[in-house]
């Protein structure tokens, strides 16, 4: 599956939200989420990080389970489950191939993956001190931002989330 069709499909729609560290993306995502319910649209999540992820702390049964050498362990409860599958130095997942392991959803939104090909929102804030990405990224269709900038792509208003999620589907839609 090359890049221009990662995504779409059984999988659904795929939306990056990009911008640099501090500039709001994991608060913008927060408050699309019930917008798009609202609007009765199931979204799955991709957030990605260049740490290490902290699941469960070390005397864990699941933590021990992985550090004995398990390649994926599940914990289950009545109110949800998530499965941790250990790399073990193998090279980290695409993103293509991480979106087939999410259940189906009409959206996935992706935090990070920057240099994915894929229709992203920036979200950008003066107060970062640095430009926008949109004006070296062809993958920006949009802007989100306090400020009034004047760029090729929409500007749209970071307080008004309920925009954001309508102009995200009508962009996917078309």
């Amino acid at each position: 599956m090359g890049h221009s069709s990662v995504g779409f499909g059984q999988m659904g729609k795929v939306f990056g939200i990009v911008g640099y560290s501090g500039s709001g993306k994991t608060t913008l995502i927060e408050r699309l989420l019930p917008e798009f319910a609202r609007l009765g649209r199931t979204v799955n999540v991709i957030k990605h990080s260049h740490h290490d992820l902290e699941l469960e702390p070390p005397a864990k049964d699941s933590a021990r389970f992985r550090a004995a050498g398990a390649a994926e362990v599940l914990v289950a409860s009545p109110y949800r489950f998530a499965i941790v599958h250990e790399l073990h130095g193998a090279p980290e997942p695409t993103l293509a191939e991480q979106l087939a392991r999410l259940a189906p959803a009409d959206l996935t939104l992706v935090e990070g993956f920057k240099r994915e090909a894929i229709p992203k929102l920036e979200v950008w804030r003066a107060e970062t001190g640095k430009p926008s990405l949109a004006q070296v990224d062809p993958h920006i269709v949009a802007v989100a931002s306090t400020a009034r900038l004047d760029l090729s792509v929409p500007c749209l208003d970071l307080d008004q989330p309920a925009a954001i999620a309508a102009y995200i589907l009508d962009y996917l839609e078309k």
